[in-house]
């Protein structure tokens, strides 16, 4: 079984809340905060970040409180000042613009992020017209298809692709972003192969483990519960996925950014409540989290048996001794 057994019957104010396995940080996420906090102990309040480090206001915000500004673009961050772009990595304008104004940038780029990067380079060279599956406006697509000199086509589902023209049908590649549905980008890369049969592909799977392994969890989850909670903000992608593969599995799913939006009326009569969270959410929102539910029914916490993910991504030189001397590559990820 997936769970432990529960100790004991549930009455009507009762409930079991199933933690899924893996939830909450991921490897990428991690060395982001790592980063900026590192940056912090090494050079001192204020440091600058492009953009949220990471797509969580529980984080963002004890950040803000530790002398953390974060800011929308390169022009708002003064002369001089200590530089991070986020785990979404930035577009090779972005990276161009701090260097020009010679910031001193340490990247916090995710490295599953980073390879798609080096992915699209490789196709360029090769003469490809590349297509982005992923979601506009996010921070990461962004980022990964402003790494292309040229024009990047971006579709989000397999109708999309109908509508896509490619110059020259044996010149063209894709990459995806790192935190999709497995199974919807696989309908969408379908539907490329089906269109164009020469399209080059990565080497490997760009939708990170991580996403993978938080998406499977649900999908486990699903079958022995009767709701399905999602911690994570409104704008993060890797959780928006798991509120969808709980709904298209049938089961009420829900995606709660604070404590304070979980009541009675959400719950309603569900007497097993599986709950996770993004890869984004620190496993102190978590526990915040169930002490709410606490507060509202008698409660059983479940873990659930599921991959442990033992990964760590290494810190930039920059930061790795703090008696070395300092120098700042603009681009420091990897």
């Amino acid at each position: 079984h997936l769970f432990a057994s529960a100790r004991f019957k549930l009455s009507s104010d009762s409930m079991q809340v199933y933690l899924a396995q893996p939830r909450g940080f991921c490897a990428g996420v991690q060395r982001a905060i790592d980063i900026v906090e590192g940056a912090l102990e090494k050079f001192g309040a204020p440091i600058y970040v492009r953009h949220e480090i990471i797509h969580n206001r529980f984080v963002v915000d004890q950040l803000k409180a530790k002398g953390v500004v974060f800011v929308d673009e390169i022009d708002d961050i003064p002369d001089g000042s200590i530089t991070i772009f986020s785990a979404h990595g930035v577009s090779d304008k972005v990276e161009n613009e701090a260097s020009e104004r010679e910031l001193p940038v340490i990247d916090a780029t995710c490295p599953l992020v980073k390879k798609v990067h080096r992915q699209v380079a490789k196709f360029e060279k090769l003469g490809c017209e590349i297509v982005l599956i992923g979601h506009r406006g996010h921070p990461e697509v962004e980022g990964t298809a402003g790494r292309s000199k040229s024009s990047v086509h971006i579709v989000t589902n397999s109708a999309e692709v109908e509508q896509l023209e490619i110059q020259n049908p044996e010149k063209v590649a894709y990459v995806t972003q790192t935190t999709l549905s497995v199974d919807d980008a696989q309908k969408t890369i379908d539907a490329l192969r089906s269109k164009f049969p020469a399209i080059k592909s990565p080497s490997t799977d760009d939708i990170c483990f991580a996403s993978q392994n938080r998406q499977q969890a649900v999908r486990e989850l699903a079958q022995h519960v009767d709701l399905v909670l999602v911690i994570g903000a409104a704008n993060s992608s890797n959780s928006n996925r798991l509120v969808e593969i709980g709904r298209k599995a049938g089961v009420p799913s829900f995606l709660i950014e604070t404590p304070e939006q979980i009541d009675v009326e959400l719950l309603g009569t569900a007497e097993r409540v599986g709950l996770t969270a993004g890869a984004s959410v620190p496993e102190e929102l978590i526990e915040i989290v169930i002490e709410r539910l606490q507060n509202l029914r008698q409660l059983e916490v479940i873990s659930a048996q599921g991959v442990e993910e033992n990964i760590q991504f290494k810190l930039p030189a920059t930061l790795l001794n703090a008696s070395q001397k300092v120098e700042f590559p603009v681009a420091s990820s990897t």
